[in-house]
């Protein structure tokens, strides 16, 4: 499990394609890699991989034919920047929100402007996945924990703050830019529950009157 709060920005330092899959190597720039061992998960714009190999500078992971097709690592190039946090454990602190590393799907940044001191982002989401995003709920974009300013059909709008947008990935976009986007876990697993519960969510998402129904809003 992951935060969403970006530790680092590495780069891609070496791919080797075998068959539909591909083993990468991610150079970590000033992530600290002493407490990481074999095995170990490092989200990776947003892309939850197990550590293979430990080279000094950075690790070593697989990545499969589901991964590559349903994530953009299969269309990152030598040198591309990625953003990495390292998993969870005991002690760590709790900013952002959950996040599995799972990519729900591929999104794509439709327009940046300047806010103040702050830039606005409109992505466009893929339609299956935005009855899952909420205004003021979270999501997050290649690994980053970020909150819905507003949200209109599949496309929702974010407010980068200078200091999300300097140490991560976010300086890079250009219009037309995809990301990885994984939706709030909570969101997934109350439609399940509702679901389970006989209470089939419509085609375009969970209703007001479901929720109340089912206990979680009042009046």
């Amino acid at each position: 499990m992951f935060t969403g709060i970006i530790q680092a920005v590495g780069e891609i330092a070496a791919m080797e394609r075998s068959g539909n899959d591909l083993r990468l190597r991610v150079r970590t720039g000033k992530l600290p890699l002493a407490d990481v061992v074999l095995g170990d998960s490092i989200a990776t714009s947003g892309v939850c991989l197990t550590v293979t190999d430990l080279p000094g500078d950075g690790y070593w992971a697989d990545v499969s034919h589901e991964t590559l097709d349903f994530t953009t690592l299969g269309e990152r190039n030598l040198g591309d920047r990625v953003n990495l946090e390292k998993s969870l454990t005991p002690s760590s602190s709790m900013g952002g929100h959950i996040v599995s590393g799972h990519v729900d799907g591929v999104g794509t940044i439709v327009s940046i402007a300047r806010d103040g001191r702050s830039w606005r982002y409109q992505v466009r989401a893929p339609e299956a996945l935005s009855r899952y995003i909420a205004h003021k709920g979270s999501i997050t974009v290649d690994g980053t924990s970020l909150t819905v300013n507003a949200v209109s059909g599949s496309d929702f709008e974010l407010t980068i703050i200078p200091q999300t947008f300097g140490e991560t990935l976010f300086s890079d976009y250009v219009e037309g830019s995809r990301v990885n986007l994984e939706v709030d876990v909570v969101a997934r697993y109350l439609e399940r529950l509702l679901q389970a519960g006989g209470q089939a969510a419509a085609p375009a998402g969970l209703s007001w009157s479901q929720l109340k129904e089912a206990g979680y809003v009042n009046d």
